[in-house]
Order: structure tokens, then C-alpha cells, then sequence
């Protein structure tokens, strides 16, 4: 790094007698420390260069990874359970918190090598590897810290695409909460992952080869991936299951809101590494899908929170959370591609049609989706979906179509790939919960179970003593 100089001489002489090396000043300590801060990293800065490794993209891939999975241990934990009733709250965590260490082991053993594996893919061309990865990565294999995802390491990819594996399922979990069996939960969530998520992520972000890759879908962080399909397998589950005993008559009202509140705001935070890291790199898509993510939030909580206001005269904390959470989802798909026009649009769109989802049509149609997660995430990522074919256009402040491309033709196609990610999800699902179901021996807790509650029944103890 230094060059090989000379010893340097005294900078001064003593009277006759023994020489004596020069002390060094606190300042010339100070600036040696200094210098030596500023040179290392640009030397290891070199050595990352020439292995294809970008040392800004990874810090904040790493980073990313890091807000991901802290919006489901806690932040997505503690929203779901400040939002059921008090015997049920354990339960909730307990789900979140396993399905973590679950998905993790899940993701390693196969589910990375089949969302992400491009053995077999040709671009243009459909076959069975456009629909789903093979098996060539399983347990990780041929990677370490040298293999490369574009300018980060492909470990890291591994890790990052893992948080989004585990807080899919996990956002199912508020539809079926204080009602479903805890070993079901686990079976269940498991195959979906396998059967819906990995499948639909790999023709979505599994490169040139995958279905929907191909035709030019855009999903910049998660719209159909994550929220379409976590969305309609929440409704579908909780249909097969049924309502909760006293649903819709006996009040349920959310036992600890402030618990709710601290979780949105972590999910809030978390959603920067979310879409920002999304852009798999630290550059301006990441700046443009982090600014675009806290309008639509911004405003889908402020849309949210006016309704409920002018409904019944008084705004109310659950609404402007709730709000905001749907703006997160909705903005999602489009943080890529669309600018802050885009974002005001979606974040006012899913204010009020997540808002009218989630109360109007639940009551009509009468199911009982517990915390509404179809109403937010599955309406929300059709709106972030199929809109951004409208504000991708630059002259509104998106990226642009691109050569032989257009508003009409993407909006086509978006519509196309919510459609297809729905039914399938749907088909899918209801198959999954009849075969857990006869795997469980039925995945509904019994009427003495769910009457005493779940944290009881099937962990052994009480979130609150007297």
C-alpha cells in the first residue's frame, strides 16, 4: 500500500550527545489514524473491485436484508397480535416467530434453488423451467462468498429473497388467526411456499426464461409476488376455515392498540429495505423506490384516516395504520417504475379502495378475513400492479415503455399476470388446506379450544398474569 522509502531522518538535531527518535505529536497522531482510516477501505475497496463485488451495493443489500426481516420479527408480530384478543396473542407471535426459523431451513433446502435456479431456461422459449427452478442450488450448492448475484454476493442474494420467503406466509397468518390448528399453520405454510410462492417467483424474478419475465412484466419489489399471492391465499384459507365462533356478532376488538401501532411503524421503517433493496444495489432506483414508497404511504394514511373521519366523525389510529400498510403494499410492484405522481395516485387509490375492501365488501360478502389481509395486501397489490402500467409512462414521471412498447400493451400484460397469480394462488391453496387437513386431522382447533383460547390450548400460557 506505502511505498518501500528510506528511514526517514529527524526533522531535527540534538546537541552532541545520543540520539533521540522524534515523538509524535497529538496532531501528527491524529492525522496518521486518519490517513490510515481513509487508505484501508479504498485498498479493500480495490480487492473487492476485482472480485465483481460492488462494496456499496453490498452494504446496502445488507442492510436491506436486515429491515426485511425486522418487519416480521417484530414488526409484522406485533401488529397481528396487538390486533387479536388476549387469549390468542401468544399464538400469533409464536407463528410469526417459527415461521422465520421454518421459512429459513425451508429456503436453504430447496425453496432458494427453486424460485432462482436458471438451469434448463431459455429466453423466449416455454417449458417447465419457465415455471420453476430446478434443483441445481439446493442446500446452496456451488455458492460461497466469491459466487456473484450482478455487484453483490450471491449469499447475500440468498439471504435477502429469504426474508421475502418468510414474510409472505407470515402475512397470511392474520386471516386465519385465533382458528386454525398451530401444527396446520406449519404444514400449510411450508407446501404454500413451495407450491405458490417459489413457482410464481421464479417466472416473475427468475431471469430471462420465466414466464412472466419474458413477457415483460413489471414487479419491482413484490406486488404479484408477494402481495397477490399472500392476498388471495389469506382469502381462500380463511373461506375453507370459516368464521370465527361469534363472528360477525360478538364484538373482537383488538386487544392492545398500541402494540399494533409500534408494529406498523416498524413495518413502515422495514419497508425501506423492502423496496429500496429491491433495486439490488445502492444507486438511484434504490433513492427513487424509497421516496416513492413513503408518499404512497403518506397519503394512502392520510386518505385512510378522511374516510373514517368523515364516516364517523372521528379519526382513529387503527384506520391511519391500517392506511398505511395498504399504501406500502400497493406501491410496492410499481416503486421501480413509477415517480412521485405515480405514488400520490396509488397511495389515494389504495387509501380508499383497501379502505371499501376491507369493510363494505367483507361485510357483504361475509367472510371473515380476521385482520384483513386480503382487503389490504391483496387489494393493494392489484392496484400497485396494474397501475404502474399507466404511471411508468415518462411524461408522468415514470421510467418509460420502453422500444415497441406502450401504456395499453403493459397494462395488458400486468392485468394478465395479477390474473393469472390469482387463480392459480387460488386453485392452489384450497388443494393445499384439503390435504393438510388430512395430514392434521382437521385444521380447525376445536370449540373448547378456540373458546379458551389459543395461547393456552396449544402453547401452555398466558401473555398477561394478574
Amino acid at each position: 500500500m506505502f511505498p518501500n522509502n528510506p528511514t526517514p531522518k529527524p526533522n531535527y538535531v540534538d546537541p552532541p550527545g545520543p540520539t533521540l527518535k522524534p515523538s509524535l505529536s497529538p496532531g501528527r497522531s491524529i492525522f496518521g489514524f486518519l490517513l490510515l482510516a481513509l487508505l484501508l477501505p479504498m485498498s479493500l475497496f480495490a480487492q473487492e473491485e476485482g472480485s465483481g463485488i460492488d462494496t456499496g451495493d453490498t452494504s446496502w443489500i445488507l442492510v436491506s436484508t436486515a429491515l426485511v426481516l425486522f418487519m416480521n420479527i417484530p414488526g409484522l408480530a406485533l401488529f397481528y397480535a396487538g390486533l387479536v384478543r388476549g387469549k390468542n396473542v401468544l399464538s400469533v407471535l409464536m407463528h410469526c416467530f417459527v415461521l422465520t426459523a421454518t421459512m429459513t431451513v425451508l429456503w436453504l433446502v430447496c425453496g432458494y434453488s427453486l424460485a432462482f435456479s436458471t438451469t434448463g431456461m431459455v429466453e423466449g422459449t416455454v417449458n417447465l423451467k419457465s415455471f420453476v427452478g430446478s434443483l441445481d442450488l439446493a442446500m446452496l450448492n456451488g455458492v460461497d462468498g466469491s459466487t456473484t448475484e450482478g455487484t453483490i454476493p450471491k449469499l447475500l442474494h440468498f439471504a435477502f429473497q429469504m426474508t421475502f420467503f418468510i414474510i409472505t406466509p407470515a402475512l397470511m397468518v392474520g386471516a386465519f388467526v385465533e382458528r386454525m390448528k398451530f401444527s396446520s399453520v406449519l404444514w400449510f405454510t411450508a407446501l404454500w411456499n413451495l407450491i405458490v410462492y417459489a413457482p410464481i417467483c421464479h417466472m416473475v424474478w427468475g431471469g430471462g426464461g420465466g414466464y412472466f419475465a419474458d413477457k415483460g412484466v413489471q414487479d419491482f419489489a413484490g406486488g404479484i409476488v408477494v402481495h397477490i399471492t399472500a392476498g388471495i391465499g389469506a382469502l381462500v384459507a380463511c373461506i375453507v376455515l370459516g368464521p370465527r365462533k361469534g363472528y360477525p356478532n360478538s364484538p373482537m376488538m383488538p386487544h392492545n392498540l398500541p402494540m399494533t401501532v409500534t408494529g406498523a411503524a416498524m413495518l413502515w421503517v422495514g419497508w425501506f429495505g423492502f423496496n429500496g433493496g429491491s433495486a439490488l444495489g445502492a444507486n438511484g432506483d434504490a433513492a427513487s423506490a424509497l421516496v416513492v414508497t413513503q408518499i404512497s404511504a403518506s397519503v394512502a394514511t392520510l386518505v385512510w384516516m378522511a374516510i373514517e373521519w368523515m364516516k364517523h366523525g372521528k379519526p382513529s389510529m387503527l384506520g391511519a395504520a391500517t392506511g398505511a400498510i395498504a399504501g406500502l403494499a400497493a406501491i410496492t410492484p410499481a416503486s421501480g417504475t413509477v415517480g412521485p405522481l405515480g405514488a400520490l395516485v396509488i397511495g389515494a387509490m389504495s387509501g380508499s379502495i383497501c379502505w371499501y375492501a376491507s369493510t363494505a365488501i367483507k361485510q357483504k360478502l361475509g367472510y371473515d378475513d380476521s385482520l384483513d389481509v386480503f382487503g389490504v395486501h391483496g387489494v393493494g397489490g392489484f392496484i400497485g400492479t396494474i397501475m404502474l402500467a399507466v404511471f411508468m409512462a415518462d411524461n408522468l414521471g415514470g421510467v418509460g415503455y420502453g422500444e415497441g412498447n406502450s401504456m395499453g400493451s403493459q397494462l395488458g400484460t400486468q392485468v394478465y399476470a395479477a390474473l393469472f397469480t390469482a387463480v392459480y394462488t387460488a386453485i392452489a391453496t384450497w388443494i393445499i388446506l384439503k390435504v393438510v387437513s388430512i395430514l392434521t386431522g382437521g385444521i380447525r382447533v376445536d370449540e373448547g379450544e378456540e373458546t379458551t383460547g389459543l395461547d393456552q390450548s396449544y402453547h401452555g400460557e398466558e401473555a398477561y398474569n394478574d
